[in-house]
């Protein structure tokens, strides 16, 4: 069975145990504000026809546990990015965070990645040929 690590990551009171406990847990949307220390949740779900172990890890968003969010960022093979619609600070710090994930994973080129997942999903047959190019002067 597959086996997944996933990460919540954003300021505080974002919502992230909230969108955690409804979509995945409890069904139930937690209006109740209570500060996460970090919590960790599994679930077993089907992902495209095959059975998968979600283990899903909530994080603070305070800043006092950096080296704890860098360890789950070494760990963690997706990350969910959460920020609040009213609050545009929250979308702001989500580009620090994603630097941070891009450091400690050691990925500094997105664009590779994107490149071998398109490979993946076209079939050998029909990749297009490279055109030779010419260089003028």
């Amino acid at each position: 069975m597959c086996e997944y690590k996933l990460v919540v990551l954003g300021s505080g009171g974002v919502g992230k145990s909230a969108l955690t406990v409804q979509v995945f847990f409890q069904g139930i949307f937690v209006e109740k504000y209570d500060s996460t220390i970090d919590d960790s949740y599994r679930k077993q779900v089907e992902v495209d026809c095959q059975q998968c172990m979600l283990e899903i890890l909530d994080t603070t968003g305070t800043e006092q546990f950096t080296v704890m969010k860098d360890l789950y960022m070494k760990n963690g093979q997706g990350f969910a990015l959460v920020y609040s619609i009213t609050a545009q600070s929250t979308f702001n710090c989500l580009q620090d965070l994603r630097e941070q994930i891009l450091q400690v994973k050691d990925t500094a080129d997105i664009f590779y990645e994107l490149a071998r997942q398109i490979n993946r999903k076209t079939p050998a047959g029909k990749k297009k040929p490279k055109k030779k190019s010419r260089l003028l002067l």
